[in-house]
């Protein structure tokens, strides 16, 4: 065989190998999927609850109106701050001091009557003290009278004057003694009338006192929609009456949020919270969970559950209470903030990225020879392959292997694993598209360089 003819069918084998070698990357290559991979790793980890509310005062009151009338004088405006017992606003209060003033005389005119009548009893007692030793007096000469009028030492004329004299003694004691009893009797009537007298004073100066309003404790106005001249009704039984004023003791600050139903279990009094407002968005308020609501709160209507008659499967909300620590003295009533609050902290725990969990049906899994695998147990009906495991494929070579995994508290990008994961494992974390398709067993290609996020957000 020529020399060249000979080089020839080398070079065409040569070209045949390498194509067949290149055809058998590219097809393998086909079934390569590039995937992002995380480690396992120990850290410690917080499990959070976040929702949205306002900032409240813990204390605050909506001063109403208590009287009728026209406002003749407010002594403050919004934002000004006041002292316990400080004059807030006036009412006009002719009548209220007119009635005030007559029934003070009515009091002194009872009073007058009563001493009067004291006296007439007083001097009726005098008159009795005399009227019964005149009485006495009589007695004695009746007496002596009828024993010589029976000895015949006196006239019948004599004895009758004597007898007649004690008659007029004893009706006169008995006349001093109605007088005394009349009288005590209209003197209690005039004490009657001073204690009736008094509750009317008191009542009267009640409505005078209502035309005045006084603050209650130190506090800041937050809210006063009325202004001088309005005038100013009470409340009825199905009618609101007016509102002067808000006032707001802001030595206590709130944090009111609603924290949904599916993460009010986990929420318990003292547990800390960090609070941002959206009026202040670079600071970071801490604070603490003082207050949690025992009624449910119907989203769309903001009414509780209590409060309505018939079921709802509309989604639900709790009130809780965050109490600020150390408030800044600018914050005010109304302004929006988000609550995040910490319901459980662990310390130096396996953790792995969120979106490395994944579900897979049991019978999907294929046989795995791996200790902890899912794989070992092969479904035996249906109802068994259908069963959802909760698990992470694990880098095992150039592989991808699914592991079931037990979870622990959930923080705001990690979640706790307790059980098949050691630390330092490679787990696959994206992307969210490979997450979905990949099965068991798949060969796999690490690509940490390309963002995780890049197709998710595409």
């Amino acid at each position: 065989m020529k020399k060249g003819k000979k080089i020839a069918i080398i070079a065409g084998i040569v070209v045949l190998l390498l194509a067949i070698v290149g055809f058998t990357v590219h097809q393998s290559g086909r079934n390569v999927v590039v995937v992002q991979t995380g480690k396992v790793v120990r850290q410690d980890l917080a499990s959070t609850v976040s929702a949205s509310g306002e900032i409240k005062p813990k204390t605050f009151v909506n001063i109403g109106a208590n009287a009728y009338g026209k406002i003749t004088h407010l002594y403050v405006k919004e934002g000004d701050w006041v002292k316990k017992g400080q004059v807030l606003a006036q009412i006009d209060n002719i009548q209220p001091e007119a009635d005030v003033a007559a029934n003070r005389a009515s009091l002194e005119a009872a009073r007058t009557d009563t001493v009067a009548q004291q006296a007439a009893i007083d001097a009726n007692k005098a008159q009795l003290e005399k009227a019964q030793a005149d009485l006495d007096h009589a007695k004695l000469d009746y007496v002596r009278a009828q024993g010589l009028y029976k000895d015949a030492l006196i006239s019948k004329q004599d004895f009758d004057a004597k007898k007649a004299t004690y008659d007029a003694a004893l009706a006169s004691v008995a006349q001093f003694k109605a007088s005394i009893a009349q009288y005590q009797a209209q003197k209690e009537t005039s004490e009657r009338k001073i204690s009736q007298a008094q509750a009317n004073l008191e009542r009267s100066r009640d409505v005078l006192a209502k035309t005045t309003y006084v603050a209650p404790y130190d506090g800041l106005i937050t809210n006063l929609p009325v202004r001088e001249g309005e005038s100013v009704v009470i409340g009825i039984q199905n009618a609101l009456g007016s509102t002067l004023m808000t006032l707001a003791d802001m030595s206590v600050i709130t944090a009111e949020i609603q924290v949904d139903e599916t993460d009010i279990i986990s929420v318990k009094p003292g547990q800390p919270a960090e609070i941002t407002i959206d009026a202040m968005p670079k600071k970071v308020f801490h604070g603490t969970v003082t207050e949690i609501g025992n009624n449910a709160i119907v989203r769309s209507t903001g009414v509780s559950t209590s409060q309505s008659t018939a079921a709802s499967q509309e989604a639900k909300d709790f009130k809780v209470v965050v109490t600020v620590n150390d408030p800044p003295a600018n914050l005010r009533p109304g302004l929006s903030c988000t609550a995040k609050i910490t319901t459980n902290m662990k310390k130096h725990i396996l953790t792995i990225p969120i979106q490395a969990l994944t579900i897979r049906e049991r019978g999907d899994l294929q046989s795995q020879p791996q200790k902890g695998s899912v794989q070992a147990a092969a479904p035996q009906d249906l109802a068994k392959a259908k069963e959802e495991l909760q698990g992470v494929f694990v880098v095992r070579g150039k592989k991808a292997e699914f592991l079931q995994v037990d979870t622990g508290i959930t923080g705001t990008t990690d979640i706790e694993v307790t059980d098949n994961l050691k630390e330092g494992d490679e787990i696959v974390t994206g992307s969210y598209k490979v997450l979905r398709t990949i099965r068991n067993g798949t060969s796999i290609k690490i690509d940490n360089s390309v963002p995780q996020k890049s197709e998710e957000s595409t």
